[in-house]
Parts: C-alpha cells; structure tokens; sequence
C-alpha cells in the first residue's frame, strides 16, 4: 500500500527554531526512500519559501512543494466556496500571497470574506472595519484558531485572541479552516495524492494533529518533543495510534507494519 506523511513543524522538526535532534536523519531517510511527505503547518504567516529557508538552516532541504500551510488550505476553500471572490485580510505574507494565487481580490470595502490570519501590522482600526463588514453581511473566515501561548514577551496574541474580539463584536463565529478541521487536513492529503488510508500524521499536539488524523481516519503517531506530554494523555478521550519521544525514536518499518494492519 502507498503510504505518505503530513508532518507538523513546530514541537515535531524544531522547538524555539532549535533542530530536535535527529530530525534531519528521518527527513533524509524519507527523502532517500522517496516516501511522500508534506510539512503542514497552521501558520498563516509563513510562506512555503519562507519554510524551505527556515529549514534549509537547521539542515533539512525541501522545495516548497513540501510544505503546505493553513493559509492555502484557506484560499483554496473559499475559491471553492465562492470562485473569484473578494476579501478583507487580517494578516501577511503567506495569506495574501495564497489568496492573490486564487484569484481572489483584496478589498477595503464590501467584500465577500473578512479573513483572519497571523499579523502584527493590522490596527485597532482595521479590526474595526472588519467588524462593520461583517454586520454589513460579509463572512468571518479564520485561518486557525491557534490560542496564545500565554507567555511574557511574546509578540503573537494568537489568532483565536483575535477572532474572539471581532466575534463579540459582531455576534457571529469565525469559521476556521486550519487543523484540526477537516478542511485542511483533508486537503492537505489530496495536495499529496493520498487517499485517507494511505496517510499518517505526526504531530506534537493532541488537540491539532492528532484528534484531526483521528477524525479523518489517518494513522496517528504524537511525538512528546512539543506540547503534549505523556501525563496530559489521560486528559482525553481518545488516543493516538503510535507514542514516540521524538521523531529520531519512529521506525518506519514499524509505523508501516502497524499501518497495515490497521488498514488490512
């Protein structure tokens, strides 16, 4: 059975832009194997080139084909929602880089969709205007609902910060597209050419990664190099396919065995 991977970033490949060891090794060996993968992430912010150069640094080279963010999977929603459409952006780089890519058109009045992605350069007074588009008719669309991270000195509020402002606001909620939502990770697989079967997901995150592979059944491996931790997994209700401390721990001879007997 063909089998391919989508690979969180952040607490999975590198952690405070520090290379978890042994990382690279199993970037290589997928490489070497030509075994399919994508690096997925749900910031908005980075474009793909910006995370091949992010990469390139700590070792692992990968074309922008590898990467796949939750500011694509959102321009490619909304251009299947509404071909052509028009939006407001609450956010940068990779976002407006996508959504111009799909044809869509950036406006400062009426438009079809109010989005919200990362970004420290909007104001006060562009959240605003966001919200009287909204009340006018326009709809919310959010790139993820990513928390903050509740730390000092940290200069990211986190998207689900924001959006709850302009939710209150408005009275109306935000959709989002980013994991765990099926919208990305479904397309995340179809970008690579895999069918639901076929794809395994690595992450470092109960409440991304994996209950987003669980949903759409993908075999799930949590890695406890990020966020979550052995101790927290209790705190849920369901459970990921395969634990390991770090990538460099993962067997693929093995995650493949386990995948297909899951899928047999």
């Amino acid at each position: 059975m063909k089998k391919g991977f989508l690979i969180d970033m952040d607490g999975v490949i590198y952690g405070n832009d520090i290379l978890i060891p042994g990382a690279d090794v199993f970037i290589e060996n997928l490489q070497e194997r030509e075994i399919p993968f994508l690096f997925m992430t749900n910031n908005s912010q980075r474009t793909p080139l910006d995370a091949v150069n992010k990469l390139s640094k700590m070792g692992i080279y990968i074309s922008e084909q590898n990467v796949y963010t939750s500011a694509m999977a959102t321009a490619s929603f909304l251009s299947f929602m509404k071909p052509n459409g028009s939006a407001y952006v609450l956010g940068e780089g990779g976002l407006i880089t996508s959504l111009a890519r799909e044809g869509y058109n950036l406006v400062n009045q009426r438009p079809d969709f109010v989005v919200v992605g990362e970004g420290r350069n909007f104001t006060l007074e562009m959240v605003n205007a966001a919200v009287d588009m909204i009340l006018s008719g326009s709809r919310l669309i959010a790139t993820n609902l990513d928390p903050s991270p509740k730390k000092t000195g940290w200069t990211n509020l986190g998207i689900r910060a924001v959006v709850a402002m302009i939710e209150e606001a408005t009275g109306k909620k935000a959709f989002s597209v980013g994991k765990p939502s099926p919208v990305m990770m479904r397309s995340a697989r179809k970008y690579l050419g895999l069918e639901a079967k076929e794809t395994v997901i690595i992450g470092d995150t109960m409440d991304t990664d994996i209950l987003g592979g669980i949903q759409l059944g993908y075999t799930t491996i949590l890695t406890l190099s990020g966020i979550s931790s052995r101790e927290s997994l209790n705190d849920y209700a369901f459970k990921p396919d395969i634990i390991v401390d770090s990538v460099k721990d993962l067997d693929l001879e093995e995650v493949f065995n386990f995948h297909n007997k899951a899928f047999a």
